[in-house]
């Protein structure tokens, strides 16, 4: 964890935002208390496509052979 002054973080605060970005804990303190502490913003995941999940599932070929069928036929053929 990295402290700093108000005075320093206007100084500095290119590089704490990058050290933020990073990762590091930028706190920065008023009087010696801490009052913010830096971290970076959390993006959200993009949602899932369905339609181009579907798209991709019908061109996919049928399977010739019933999962149950496959399933233990490749357990008795490892053991």
């Amino acid at each position: 964890m990295s402290t700093f002054s108000v005075a320093e973080a206007k100084a500095r605060m290119s590089e704490l935002l990058y050290r933020a970005e990073k990762g590091e804990k930028v706190v920065i303190t008023r009087r010696g208390e801490p009052v913010v502490q830096l971290a970076p913003v959390l993006r959200a995941k993009p949602g899932i496509d369905f339609a181009r999940l579907r798209a991709l599932r019908e061109a996919m070929p049928k399977a010739k052979t019933p999962a149950d069928k496959l399933v233990r036929r490749m357990r008795d053929e490892r053991y």
